[in-house]
């Protein structure tokens, strides 16, 4: 479902690294799903784990009763989850688990600490917008004179309730939008493949993504996954629009009797590194190996990645903050200077 809460990526690397400790230490998932659901901290998190708890208790497997919560679970936690049951591997896949979560979280720390500071700077700048049309429109009532930053022909207190909802009508667009496109909603798809052509953030973003893909195949063809299972998680882990509209594709060439790297060089999508790498895993029979390397090797690039995005993000925000100020100066030098020029003019005989 669309909006079903899901369990933060925080929480799952915490809840992986204990996951696989209980199991090496052979406790058995009844027990450990049991504590999971009563250390559990907060209601929806509680109530997830006590769904999986109870559906283990009842005889379920694991992964049948992680399907049955939904998407509150990520799908490569499920599928990973599922495959170290059947394969005897489970502490292992929570490993890889705890891992790629840990580096998820990471990249997002990088990210917040670059641009953090514009941020509070922005909302300094749209708190001081906000008194500024406050106090003028204030002035202008008192002198009878027309102050009216936004032009509405408001009062002082309609104005600022108009730029307060401005505002945040703008934040909650913003903020559906990236909910959106993380969610992988059809109708943004568009807008993905646009971000992708904009200078250093469509680099940034197509190294993320490939960081994600190399590293979602390492985990799941070690852990014995089929192939195109594999394949279809992977590509849908990468959460771009310009990779996941070719899974069909890919699918069908793997179908067909085709190699990895012939249903990947069909979708005329991935850079020739990944192509080579595929293509060179595949002839020594060592793929998951070879995307445990590239892997490595896009981690370094997604972490220099976040760090362009927050360079972008940086300057992205200081350019809405001089747009605004930019906006208001020449409001005021229109009411102050022009306004009354206009009048006077409008006042002499023809």
């Amino acid at each position: 479902m669309l909006f079903t809460p899901r369990i933060s990526t925080r929480e799952l690397a915490r809840l992986c690294r204990r996951l696989a400790t209980s199991v090496e230490a052979g406790i058995d998932l009844r027990s450990i799903w049991t504590r999971e659901a009563e250390r559990a901290i907060g209601p929806i998190v509680r109530a997830r784990f006590r769904a999986v708890s109870d559906a283990v208790n009842r005889g379920d497997s694991l992964s049948a009763a992680l399907a049955d919560t939904g998407d509150s679970f990520p799908p490569l936690f499920r599928e990973l989850a599922g495959v170290g049951e059947e394969t005897g591997h489970l502490a292992e896949a929570f490993h890889q688990l705890a891992e790629h979560y840990d580096f998820q979280l990471k990249l997002t720390s990088t990210f917040l600490v670059s641009i953090t500071w514009p941020l509070v700077e922005l909302a300094i700048a749209i708190l001081a917008v906000g008194f500024l049309i406050y106090v003028l429109g204030v002035i202008g009532q008192s002198k009878e004179t027309s102050f009216d930053v936004l032009g509405l022909g408001l009062s002082a207190n309609l104005s600022l309730l108009a730029y307060v909802v401005f505002v945040v009508t703008s934040g909650l667009l913003l903020f559906g939008l990236i909910f959106a496109i993380r969610r992988g909603l059809v109708w943004t798809r568009p807008m993905q493949r646009a971000l992708l052509r904009v200078p250093v953030m469509g680099k940034a973003l197509e190294s993320l993504a490939l960081a994600r893909l190399a590293w979602s195949l390492y985990l799941t063809l070690s852990s014995g996954m089929d192939i195109r299972r594999a394949v279809r998680l992977s590509v849908r882990s990468t959460r771009n629009a310009r990779y996941i509209s070719g899974i069909r594709s890919i699918d069908s060439m793997l179908t067909a009797g085709n190699s990895l790297y012939e249903a990947f060089v069909e979708t005329r999508a991935y850079p020739a590194t990944f192509l080579d790498t595929l293509h060179v895993g595949e002839q020594t029979g060592k793929l998951d190996e070879s995307m445990a390397r590239l892997a490595r090797q896009y981690r370094e690039q997604a972490e220099a990645a976040m760090k362009a995005l927050g360079v972008f993000g940086f300057f992205a925000v200081f350019g809405v903050i001089a747009l605004m100020i930019i906006l208001v100066i020449f409001r005021l030098v229109t009411l102050l200077y022009l306004g009354p020029i206009y009048d006077a003019l409008d006042m002499m005989p023809h």
